[in-house]
C-alpha cells in the first residue's frame, strides 16, 4: 500500500527554510521498508538539519460511500466517522479571532495541524481508518516518540497524507520518522491486530463504577459534603467500587500538598481512610503539570515553569483564572511532582489518581524534542511517579502516548449540566464542555475500551434538581437541564460503551426508582456492538446484539428522543 509514496520534507539549515519533495538530495536521504503490514521510514541526514514536518503522500481511491475515522488530538477532542460531505471544524465563530483565538487554541492542535473547514478534508491523530461497507483499512502508528503522527484524508482529491510532527528536533544522526502498521479486515479484527502488534498490556481494570464529586459541587466541595455523599453511596453496597474526590480540596491548583484547612480540617488521609472503611477504592484528582497563577508554587518558583521564546511563562489552561505549566525537564520541578505523588499514594493512601490537563506539558516543542516525544516521556514519568501498583485515570491527554501508561482514560470532553448545547459551543473549539460531543466520543472511540485502557465516558446524572434546594451543605449547586428521557439516554450510552461509570449525585437523596436505575446502569453491559453511524447530522443509529437478538437504538442529539426496535 505504501510502496508508491511521494515524500515531502520541510526543514531548516542554518536558519534557512527548505521544502523538498525528493527522497534524496544534498542534505539527506530516506530509506523505507514495507513488509508484513509494517512500514518504516528513516531519515539519514548529511548535515545538521532542524526538522519541521515531513509527509508521505499517495493516491487513494475513496469509494462513494466510504467513511473515514478521525481520532481527535486529545481526550476531549471530537472523534468520529465522517463521510465525504461532512466537515471537520477547527476553531469556530468568535474563536477564529483574537483574543478568543488565543485562549481557545490552548486545548487542541489548532497551531500545528491543518483544518480546511471544508467538506471532505479530515485528519486523525496516531491512527485512523477508512471504512467501506463492513471492511476497514486501518493505518496506525506504533509509536509517537519521534513526533505525532497525523493522518490526512483528502476525499475530494483522492489523496492520503501521513505527516510526522517533528518540529523542535535538530539532528545530524539517523532518525526513525515512521513506524506504521497497515491492515485490513472487520472492525474488531483490525483493532485486535493493531494493539497486539503494539504489545499493549490488557488493562488491569475491566470495569469500575462509583462516585466523583465534580458535577454537582465543582470546586465547592467540603469535608462534610464528601462524608455525606460517601454515606449515600453506601446505599449501593457492592454495586459501587470507587469514591473519587475531585478538584476543590487543595489550597490552589499546583499546591497539592497544602489542603484547604477551612473546608477539609481533618486532611486528605482521613478521607482516604474513611473511603476505605466503606470498602471502596479511594480516588483523587490532580492536574500534576499545572500551577495556577495564584499558587505558591507559581509565585515562589517561576524558574520551574515552561517559558515561551520571550521568556514568559506558557499558559497551559484558562481554568482557575489561568494556570502555568511545570517543566518536568527541570530537576527541581520534577522532584516536586514526585513528592506530590509519593505523599498522595503512600502517605495518604489513595488507590487511584485522576490526572487531568496533561496535554499542557507538550504544547511547546523544546529541549530538542518534538511535542510527541515530550508527551511520551511525560507519561513515562507519571507512571514512574505513581507506581505500577496504583491506578492512573488519564484525562485531557493525547491518547497515543497514553497507550499502556494509564489504566483508565477519559475518551470524551466533559458532559455539561445541560443536554442541549450552550450558545458558546458554536464559538469555540472541539474540546469545549458539551454533552453531545461527550456522547459522540463515547460511541466512536469504543474500539479503545479493553484494548488500550478502560474507557471513561464521563458521568451521567439521575438526580432531581429539587433534591438540593434546601441543602445547606451546597456551596455551589449543579442545576441540571435534562429531561428524564435524556438522563436515561446518557446513562444507557455510557453503560453500553464505557467501562468506567461515574455519577456525581448524592445517592442518599435518590428515590426508589433512581436507586434501581443507577444499579442497572452500574451492571456491566453484555451487548455486542455491531455498528454505529450517523444517519443524519443529528441522528445516530446503533446496532447491537443482546443475547441472540439484534436490536437498533436510534436517538437524536437535539431532543434526546430515542427508540429501540428488534431487527429481523
Amino acid at each position: 500500500m505504501l510502496n508508491n509514496y511521494n515524500f515531502r520534507f520541510e526543514y531548516l539549515i542554518d536558519g534557512k527554510l527548505f521544502v523538498s519533495d525528493k527522497k534524496e538530495n544534498e542534505h539527506y536521504s530516506v530509506s523505507s521498508v514495507f513488509k508484513n503490514k509494517l512500514f518504516t521510514l528513516k531519515l539519514v541526514p548529511k548535515t545538521k538539519i532542524e526538522m519541521k514536518r515531513c509527509s508521505i503522500i499517495y493516491d487513494y481511491s475513496y469509494g462513494e460511500n466510504s467513511k473515514v475515522f478521525a481520532n481527535g488530538y486529545q481526550s476531549w477532542t471530537t472523534s468520529r466517522e465522517y463521510r465525504k460531505g461532512d466537515t471537520q471544524k477547527g476553531l469556530k465563530g468568535l474563536a477564529k479571532y483574537y483574543p478568543v483565538k488565543y485562549f481557545a487554541s490552548i486545548f487542541g492542535d489548532y497551531s500545528f495541524a491543518e483544518y480546511s473547514n471544508k467538506p471532505g478534508f479530515f485528519h486523525s491523530f496516531t491512527y485512523g481508518y477508512i471504512k467501506s461497507g463492513d471492511e476497514l483499512t486501518l493505518i496506525g502508528s506504533l509509536t509517537e516518540r519521534q513526533g505525532y503522527t497525523i493522518i490526512y484524508y483528502d476525499m475530494n482529491n483522492n489523496k492520503l497524507r501521513i505527516d510526522k510532527d517533528v518540529e523542535g528536533v535538530t539532528t545530524d544522526k539517523e532518525y526513525a520518522l515512521y513506524e506504521l502498521y497497515i491492515t485490513e479486515g472487520s472492525y474488531n479484527q483490525v483493532f485486535d491486530s493493531y494493539f497486539n502488534v503494539m504489545n499493549i498490556p490488557k488493562p488491569k481494570i475491566n470495569f469500575i463504577c462509583g462516585y466523583t464529586s465534580w458535577y454537582n459541587y465543582f470546586g465547592g466541595i467540603t469535608e462534610k459534603i464528601i462524608e455525606r455523599d460517601l454515606e449515600g453511596l453506601s446505599r449501593l453496597g457492592d454495586k459501587a467500587d470507587i469514591f473519587q474526590i475531585d478538584d476543590g480540596y487543595q489550597a490552589a491548583v499546583g499546591d497539592w500538598l497544602k489542603t484547604d484547612q477551612q473546608k477539609f480540617p481533618k486532611g486528605m488521609k482521613y478521607l482516604a481512610d474513611r473511603i476505605h472503611s466503606y470498602g471502596y477504592k479511594a480516588g483523587l484528582w490532580l492536574a500534576p503539570f499545572c500551577a495556577a497563577r495564584n499558587s505558591e508554587i507559581a509565585k515562589n518558583h517561576p524558574e520551574w515553569l515552561i517559558k515561551n521564546d520571550k521568556g514568559k511563562p506558557v499558559l497551559g489552561s484558562i481554568a482557575w483564572g489561568g494556570a502555568y505549566v511545570l517543566d518536568i525537564y527541570i530537576k527541581e520541578a520534577a522532584d516536586y511532582i514526585r513528592e506530590v505523588f509519593r505523599t498522595v499514594v503512600k502517605d495518604w493512601g489513595y488507590d487511584l489518581v485522576k490526572l487531568d490537563f496533561l496535554y499542557s506539558i507538550c504544547m511547546q516543542p523544546r529541549n530538542n524534542k518534538s511535542r510527541g516525544q515530550i508527551m511520551c516521556e511525560a507519561m513515562d514519568f507519571l507512571r514512574e511517579c505513581v507506581g505500577e501498583d496504583k491506578y492512573i485515570l488519564g484525562c485531557g491527554v493525547p491518547l497515543g502516548p497514553s497507550f499502556g501508561k494509564v489504566n483508565l482514560c477519559r475518551i470524551s470532553c466533559d458532559v455539561d449540566l445541560s443536554f442541549k448545547d450552550k450558545f458558546y459551543v458554536k464559538h469555540t473549539n472541539s474540546e469545549v464542555v458539551n454533552t453531545r460531543n461527550a456522547m459522540n466520543n463515547t460511541i466512536f472511540r469504543r474500539h479503545l475500551d479493553g484494548r488500550a485502557f478502560a474507557n471513561d465516558p464521563d458521568v451521567f446524572f439521575l438526580r432531581d434538581n429539587d433534591l438540593t434546594k434546601k441543602d445547606e451543605l451546597f456551596l455551589k449547586k449543579g442545576k441540571l437541564r435534562f429531561t428524564q428521557e435524556q438522563k436515561k439516554l446518557l446513562a444507557k450510552i455510557n453503560n453500553m460503551f464505557g467501562s468506567v461509570l461515574f455519577v456525581s449525585d448524592n445517592i442518599g437523596g435518590y428515590n426508589d426508582e433512581q436507586l434501581e436505575l443507577v444499579k442497572e446502569a452500574f451492571e456491566p453491559a453484555k451487548y455486542q456492538i455491531l455498528d454505529a453511524e450517523y444517519i443524519s447530522d443529528d441522528d445516530v443509529s446503533i446496532k447491537y446484539m443482546d443475547g441472540k437478538e439484534m436490536y437498533e437504538l436510534k436517538f437524536n442529539f437535539l431532543s434526546g428522543e430515542s427508540s429501540v426496535v428488534k431487527c429481523k
